[in-house]
């Protein structure tokens, strides 16, 4: 059997009991620049590394607030990011018209899981082609949920999705565990090292190409771009810089010695 006469729509099924074009979705979002999501106890924190097609068009934007108390950073098909985040506002807005109280992250979440999912099991659709983080606090506390293009929602401690995330999500099982109690300041600096970790060697975190947003316990949502990132990224790297040649120093006077 060849694999191209089971991947016309997302309602066939391969005899191995996969659909392609749910998997041609998940490529998409491999393709997409990482995103990084991190959450303690008091925070959530989003970082995203942003392109440009070309040097006369403008960066991608790759957060996008939703309510005041959470928003998305998406990997994949900006189109398709947007009719989610579209659908996300319209239910956030209906919650606080309806309730006078902010949605629940994990109840969104879930409705834009059902919707993914509905895309899968009638002919004519097809799967959004983009991964999402989706992070705030909400009356539960800090939240971080991942959403796939298959309709899969988990919530994370940390994650990282798009190209070369990988090597972001190595850095972030590494330190795993000291997340829970970090500062605002230190997370801010886990998520935008963890972003950098994904960067191939001849490429640096600057002020057009990186977004940052954070939510807090007693924080709204805010997104950060151009001039307001530029401190966060001078004390997470000229710090760390200093350290490290500090490091390379002593190493090399104990190899003299």
């Amino acid at each position: 059997m060849f694999r191209n006469n089971y991947d016309n729509d997302s309602v066939t099924f391969s005899p191995q009991g996969r659909i392609f074009q749910v998997e041609y979705a998940q490529e998409a979002v491999k393709q997409g620049s990482v995103v990084v999501g991190i959450v303690s106890k008091t925070h959530a924190v989003l970082a995203a590394l942003k392109r440009n097609a070309e040097e006369l068009s403008s960066y991608q934007q790759k957060i996008i607030p939703i309510d005041a108390h959470y928003g998305l950073a998406l990997a994949g098909l900006a189109s398709d990011a947007r009719v989610l985040s579209n659908f996300m506002k319209q239910q956030s807005l209906a919650s606080r018209l309806t309730y006078d109280r902010p949605i629940a992250l994990a109840d969104i979440t879930a409705r834009i899981g059902d919707r993914a999912q509905t895309n899968t099991q009638q002919y004519g659709k097809r799967p959004y082609g983009v991964g999402l983080l989706i992070a705030g606090v909400d009356a539960r506390g800090p939240h971080l949920f991942e959403f796939q293009p298959s309709g899969v929602t988990q919530e994370m401690v940390a994650c990282g999705i798009g190209a070369r995330s990988q090597m972001a999500r190595t850095y972030l099982e590494r330190h795993l565990e000291s997340f829970e109690s970090s500062s605002r300041d230190e997370l801010i600096k886990h998520a935008l090292r963890a972003v950098k970790e994904s960067l191939s060697q001849d490429k640096e975190l600057t002020l057009d190409n990186t977004s940052l947003a954070v939510s807090g316990v007693d924080e709204p949502f805010k997104l950060y771009e151009g001039e307001e990132v530029v401190n966060f990224l001078e004390t997470t790297f000229e710090r760390r810089e200093e350290g490290d040649e500090g490091q390379a120093a002593g190493e090399g006077m104990e190899v003299d010695s």
